[in-house]
């Protein structure tokens, strides 16, 4: 992973989809470097670079390696999201970010996140499709797994039979879905029903 290029982006605009969900657009006019992934699990490693270094003035190409010679508390710190569309044409890339308030460094850029405001990742990765020949399918996950369920409820087939349950806080943090009509979606409430 240190050696992997680390691509420059910058925050396009944000939504907030929930209480605890942002979903957070990303531009470059790099991307034609950017190779979007096929695959519903799609994810990229987003660098959060603390303020005051100097990317500039890092070794090229810029990777985590990059940042060695910092002091610990200068270095980025690295965490996966999951992508929740690309658009090529546009040059964007959308992640859905869960919110835990104020802990957690993702969340917490992500509910403070301004247009212009750069940021680092690499990526794609991703090694999931759901196989369209499957006789049934079961997607599970809570709130950090929703952008992957969705993506992948989107890319079954219309005939497709099988279940998804989706954890989440309360009903406040459902978000639509498009599923086919035979995919049932539970939406399960913490600590609840």
């Amino acid at each position: 992973m240190a050696g992997r290029p680390l691509q420059s982006f910058e925050v396009s605009r944000t939504e907030q989809l929930t209480p605890h969900m942002v979903r957070v657009v990303l531009g470059s006019s790099h991307f034609d470097t950017f190779a979007p992934s096929k695959f519903t699990d799609s994810y990229v490693k987003l660098a959060f670079v603390p303020d005051g270094v100097d990317v500039a003035a890092l070794p090229r190409p810029l990777t985590l390696d990059s940042f060695a010679d910092l002091p610990p508390e200068k270095k980025p710190s690295v965490r996966t999201m999951t992508v929740r569309d690309v658009d090529v044409d546009a040059g964007e890339l959308t992640v859905d970010i869960v919110v835990h308030g104020e802990h957690g460094i993702a969340g917490a850029w992500a509910a403070s996140a301004q247009p212009g405001q750069p940021i680092y990742l690499m990526g794609p990765g991703g090694a999931y499709t759901p196989d369209p020949a499957a006789d049934w399918h079961l997607l599970a996950g809570d709130e950090s797994a929703l952008p992957a369920i969705a993506t992948a409820l989107e890319a079954l087939p219309p005939n497709a039979v099988g279940k998804a349950f989706i954890e989440v806080a309360g009903q406040q943090d459902e978000i639509p879905l498009t599923a086919p009509e035979n995919v049932e979606v539970s939406w399960v409430y913490r600590g609840g029903r």
